[in-house]
């Protein structure tokens, strides 16, 4: 139940109000110049904030019947989003979870000669508000302390989001022993998920920015001592701040010209412990935008931190995390004592969209986001892929969490191609590549494992009994069925600019989306596909559709060695024998020579030379046996650190606490997803590829390596407490030790090659995409699957099938 009492909000909202009003008397005691309309339109080019990012949040809200609704039981659901990189916050969400509203909100410190931005790098350390006596987070609320590299002043920002309402409510905490010190509060708005087109203005209550009917408000619980707006960059009052220390001019509009707009409000003077509160609130007309932030400031800090943690009667992350009954037990299983798993929970339940519940996002970052145009409205990696969603649905599962993994299970319907999708002239049944939460096409490469996926998730939440035989069955008819026949039948996919014929197992796209083909990890996910769903159809009475997809699946297994391991491969490293799993091949011969793809900058290689850890894939869902000769035989160039760089795959790192090494991996030998080695450049910085380009250490492989000592010691009965403890203090560990100072893990790690242009540390996160949900889905499953000793992804059915 929410705890906050409608009247009793409506005499606060009219008391702030009040504040806002003398607000203005303030305003008019300035001696600085007040000017109307700031020049400078449109201002300087946006793009977007550092994707590294050190922490996200956003309210837990409670499902109504498998859906997020307001009502009067609820309260309304609070759909805001934040972000924090490099000690700021940075992107924030409204309405939609890829809809970006700011860039970043800073704080500035003014003294007599000098003027300090959270912009300029202090030093920044982040904790969480809530934790328990173990040290693990227990709620998305953040403690972000920055200190003046100089020792002048500290800033303490406690950083979260009010579940009863659309705002962001933060605390800055500052301490200073100086005298004369001023701070300032400086928001970027790019409403409307771009950086163009905002206008922005002062009001009584604070400032006000906006584009169309999408506004933001920037209140504080103490009135402002002055306020101005400008374009970014030419009349922002950064400029004035950093030359004079003071604003000298006060601009209370934009004028009638759109652009990248700055909104810039003095707090007021520091010293020990000063404290204020800001509320940046959302809402479609500005009336809504000003009474959201009147609202938290209202009922207080103490008051809405409670309710997002979910103390006392109120319903928050507390009680999310209490809800997962698995978690206690997990926690053994961890090298730190739960503290990323608790995290890693509430990481991805984060990562959900509020309007289309169930819609699973790949991180609440655009990669590479500072050097990315922001001109045009961009979701990065906001967005939905099949792939990714099936690896947090099945952590959901891991947790405990069966309501969100069902409601994620029926929104994968939204993202079926089918008569009615949009732009559609070819077959249907596949599921689309990439696309907004709200269904909204973006990309259109049929990836053929992406359609395997949710019938492999359908026959897990049926054995678990989330969903009932009566359940399955009539999904088996609107979407598993569809999706099975694309992967017998295979069809046209015509839709935007694709036009292509699909012959499976040869997918479009594999599961990095660069190359055609014939994939260990594409194909390992089609024929687990096609099993399960030969069980669905026999629960269903489809028997002749039982057998039509059990005898393909078993065709397409039967020629996974000859389309894709190779007996001469031409590998140079000390552990090559020439017999090997390739990542990819466009024919059906392992052995040929043939070229793949140029790609990310990088020119086509020999197939034979390309490794990647897709092989492992075929023994986590049962396809193989995990000491069946060919991964066997694999293993040995997987993990070969001879290699020569470009080629590969394996890199290792050293524990912080000396205790010794762990593994990290690459995509795939010769990947170009990545910063450029030879200029330290961004990856596509400037809008386009560099021949440099390189993909660097995922930490994601580091689970899924993890996930094959699991089931190879297994497979000879070797996993006994010893293997077990030897797993945790390595794969699970080492995942560990990836996770930044806010716990969350990246996309990519810096392996320490080429040149290191951002100054990343060695097996740091890079600036591709942090948090990534994969990874944190991974690291889950890990722990679920040492802690049950046994692969949480196996499907005991599919090994069953392959041996008859």
């Amino acid at each position: 139940m929410k705890k906050y009492n409608l009247i009793t909000a409506s005499l606060l909202t009219l008391g702030l109000t009040a504040c806002g009003a003398q607000n203005t008397s303030t305003d008019n005691k300035n001696t600085a110049a007040q000017v109307k309309s700031a020049p400078g339109a449109p201002g300087a080019e946006p793009f977007w904030a550092y994707a590294g990012k050190a922490g996200i949040g956003t309210s837990y809200e409670q499902y109504q019947k498998g859906q997020y609704s307001d009502s009067a039981a609820t309260g309304d659901v609070s759909k805001v989003w934040f972000s924090i990189a490099k000690g700021m916050i940075t992107e924030t969400m409204f309405g939609l979870i890829h809809q970006a509203q700011i860039k970043d909100m800073q704080f500035v410190v003014t003294g007599k000669d000098f003027t300090v931005s959270e912009a300029d790098e202090l030093d920044v350390t982040i904790d969480y508000l809530y934790k328990d006596a173990q040290g693990r987070p227990l709620s998305l609320a953040y403690k972000v302390t920055s200190t003046d590299k100089q020792g002048r002043f500290s800033l303490e920002k406690h950083i979260f989001t009010d579940p009863d309402g659309q705002t962001l409510f933060v605390r800055s905490v500052f301490n200073t022993e100086l005298e004369g010190l001023k701070a300032y509060v400086v928001v970027n708005p790019y409403i409307n998920n771009n950086g163009l087109g905002d206008f922005a203005k002062t009001t009584e209550q604070g400032l006000v920015a906006w584009e169309d009917d999408n506004y933001l408000s920037l209140q504080s619980a103490t009135p402002f001592k002055a306020k101005t707006v400008g374009f970014t960059g030419e009349s922002d009052g950064i400029n004035a701040l950093k030359t004079t220390q003071a604003l000298n001019t006060h601009y209370t509009n934009t004028g009638e010209a759109a652009g990248n707009v700055s909104m810039m409000a003095e707090l007021g003077e520091i010293s020990a412990n000063t404290t204020f509160d800001v509320a940046l609130s959302f809402g479609k007309t500005q009336q809504q935008s000003i009474q959201q932030g009147e609202q938290s400031l209202a009922k207080g800090y103490q008051a809405v931190l409670d309710h997002y943690n979910g103390k006392g009667e109120a319903l928050g992350w507390q009680d999310y995390l209490q809800s997962l009954k698995p978690l206690n037990t997990m926690v053994e299983q961890t090298a730190d004592n739960g503290k990323l798993l608790y995290t890693s929970a509430m990481v991805l339940k984060a990562q959900e969209d509020k309007t289309n519940a169930g819609a699973l996002i790949a991180s609440l970052s655009n990669p590479w986001g500072e050097t990315v145009s922001a001109k045009e409205g961009s979701t990065g990696y906001k967005a939905v892929w099949v792939r990714d969603f099936y690896q947090v649905a099945m952590a959901f599962m891991a947790l405990g969490d069966t309501a969100t993994a069902k409601t994620a299970f029926e929104y994968l319907e939204k993202v079926q191609v089918n008569s009615k999708t949009p732009g559609n002239k070819g077959d249907t049944g596949w599921f689309l590549q990439k696309t907004h939460v709200d269904g909204e096409l973006e990309w259109v490469g049929v990836q053929l494992d992406q359609t395997a996926m949710p019938i492999m998730l359908a026959w897990k939440l049926h054995k678990a009994n989330v969903l009932s035989d009566e359940e399955l069955k009539s999904w088996y008819g609107k979407m598993l069925k569809p999706a099975a026949d694309f992967l017998v039948d295979g069809g046209l996919a015509k839709i935007l600019w694709n036009d292509t014929q699909i012959t499976p197992p040869a997918t479009q796209q594999e599961r990095w989306e660069e190359q055609e083909g014939y994939s260990p990890s594409t194909t390992a996910a089609i024929v687990a596909g096609l099993i399960t769903a030969s069980d669905i159809a026999t629960l269903s009475g489809d028997d002749k559709n039982a057998k039509r997809y059990l005898d393909t699946a078993k065709k397409y297994n039967n020629d996974i060695e000859s389309h894709m391991f190779t007996t001469k491969g031409n590998l140079k490293g000390e552990n090559s024998d020439g017999e090997y799993f390739i990542r990819i091949g466009q024919d059906t011969d392992a052995n040929s020579n043939t070229k793949i793809n140029a790609n990310n900058g990088r020119e086509g290689f020999n197939k034979k030379q390309i490794l990647d850890g897709g092989f492992l894939e075929l023994v986590r869902y049962g396809v193989r046996a995990a000491n069946d000769e060919s991964i066997v035989k694999t293993l040995p160039e997987y993990d070969d650190e001879t290699l020569e760089d470009n080629l590969q795959v394996k890199y290792s790192f050293s524990f912080d606490d000396g205790s010794g090494t762990f593994a990290g991996y690459r995509r795939y030998g010769n990947d170009g997803y990545g910063e450029d080695e030879v200029t330290g450049t961004n990856y596509a910085e400037g809008g386009s590829n560099t021949p440099g380009q390189r993909g660097r250490v995922w930490p994601f492989f580091t689970g899924e390596r993890g996930h094959y000592e699991i089931a190879a010691a297994s497979a000879n009965n070797a996993l006994d407490d010893a293997k077990q403890a030897q797993i945790k203090n390595s794969y699970v560990k080492g995942l560990e030790q990836f996770a930044n100072n806010g716990l969350m893990l990246p996309e990519q790690a810096w392996d320490g090659v080429g040149v290191n242009k951002a100054g990343y540390k060695l097996g740091e996160g890079t600036n591709s995409a942090t948090p990534l949900a994969w990874t944190h889905a991974e690291y889950i499953k890990l722990v679920r699957s040492l802690s049950d000793k046994q692969v949480w992804d196996h499907y005991p059915v599919v090994e069953k099938a392959l041996k008859n």
